[in-house]
């Protein structure tokens, strides 16, 4: 299978048939933010961060780079100025939902957004599916899943395979980008399970 070349940042970069452009230029050793992508998972294409300039055949566009397939002679930009401020206003966007996410913070201050420009609806989550993803096509339990669509969309654990099946894995815990997914646990244990022991299934 013959390499194909392409050039990201002004550097020439190979790639290989069936990868996608955040997982070329990863290889190169070139950053490309991203809050909903995981290398065991199809690609999601929800947050929109990684979003890059490509030039191809003369016509330049904006793409989502964790889905969007490497080509031969690709011109990748991971910044510019339309890049950057596009990827400022969906952090400051997904910042009105999770103030306080350290992920978020850390983007708001490389690319210089605002936390506070958009009113709070603090729902802790930013619907980047990782959770849900990796439940299903992963350890194949589909215990977590949306619930709802558009504004009301949220994730809920699904009580009868939630108890059977999530007390000894939580492998989805450390993959929330906002850090809330085990309080979200935690309330539906709390909910689901009065009486179940506290203790049992605890992280600490």
């Amino acid at each position: 299978m013959s390499d194909i070349l392409m050039q990201i940042d002004g550097m020439e970069v190979k790639a290989r048939e069936g990868m996608t452009v955040l997982e070329a230029a990863r290889m190169a050793g070139i950053i490309i933010p991203t809050l909903c992508y995981h290398e065991k998972l199809e690609p999601f294409g929800g947050c929109r961060l990684c979003l890059v300039e490509v030039e191809s055949r003369g016509w330049t566009r904006l793409v989502v780079s964790c889905v969007y397939p490497a080509e031969k002679n690709l011109i990748v930009r991971t910044r510019s100025e339309k890049v950057d401020r596009i990827r400022k206003m969906i952090i400051e966007l997904l910042l009105a939902h999770a103030p306080d996410a350290f992920e978020l913070l850390d983007l708001a201050r490389e690319y210089g957004a605002d936390r506070d420009r958009f009113e709070k609806e603090a729902s802790f989550c930013i619907h980047c599916g990782l959770c849900v993803r990796y439940c299903a096509e992963v350890k194949q339990k589909h215990a977590v899943g949306f619930v709802d669509r558009g504004i009301r969309k949220e994730i809920s654990f699904i009580p009868e395979i939630a108890a059977r099946e999530c007390w000894n894995c939580k492998a989805c815990f450390p993959l929330c980008p906002t850090e809330a997914l085990q309080a979200a646990y935690v309330l539906v244990e709390a909910l689901a399970f009065p009486k179940q022991d506290p203790n049992v299934g605890s992280t600490k």
